[in-house]
């Protein structure tokens, strides 16, 4: 029997995320399957992925074909590497002591990659946060000025209106006209 690892396709319309499964090459995407290694979540920012490595190191060192995008997955996660160094133990290029150490570089080195990501992430988070405030209050502060200012020309329109019309009124004294004679 062929196996494929393959993904298995839940959640909502516009909004998946992954099952990780070994399934038979001939079984339909969202079918049967054999065994269920993991999830995968790509709406996250990285992507989350939950990998049962030894039960995935285990079904491709069985010979289990894994699609495309989950080796993109498995070797994201380690397990092909340690899979090739594995293969490299059975030829006797080196033992287990000096493939294990090799892997924990390795992975040390991508989970600093990926620390470093995260905390690039935050920070550029932060920043755009910080940036959105200071035109919020730029904004505020515009406003505010031209509020005053209107309320200050309103203020001053009231002001010559209550002037003009407390103000005395003169009588107009009609001078008489020289009389025709």
């Amino acid at each position: 029997m062929a196996t494929k690892i393959r993904l298995q396709r839940h959640g909502r319309k516009g909004y998946a995320f992954y099952h990780i499964v070994t399934a038979d090459s001939r079984a339909p995407r969202d079918g049967k399957f054999i065994e269920r290694l993991g999830s995968y979540n790509p709406n996250t920012n990285p992507a989350t992925i939950d990998l049962n490595f030894d039960r995935a190191l285990y079904w491709v060192s069985c010979g289990a074909q894994p699609t495309d995008t989950v080796r993109n997955i498995l070797s994201e996660q380690g397990v092909m590497m340690k899979y090739h160094l594995l293969g490299g133990v059975k030829k006797g290029a080196f033992d287990d002591a000096e493939a294990e150490k090799r892997f924990e570089a390795w992975k040390e080195a991508k989970e600093a990659k990926l620390d470093n990501k995260k905390s690039g992430l935050k920070e550029a988070e932060r920043a755009e946060h910080k940036k959105r405030l200071e035109a919020e209050v730029a904004y505020n502060k515009a406003k505010a000025e031209e509020l005053a200012k209107r309320q200050a020309e309103a203020r001053a329109e009231a002001a010559a209106a209550e002037a003009a019309a407390n103000a005395p009124v003169e009588e107009v004294k009609e001078e008489a006209a020289p009389a025709a004679e």
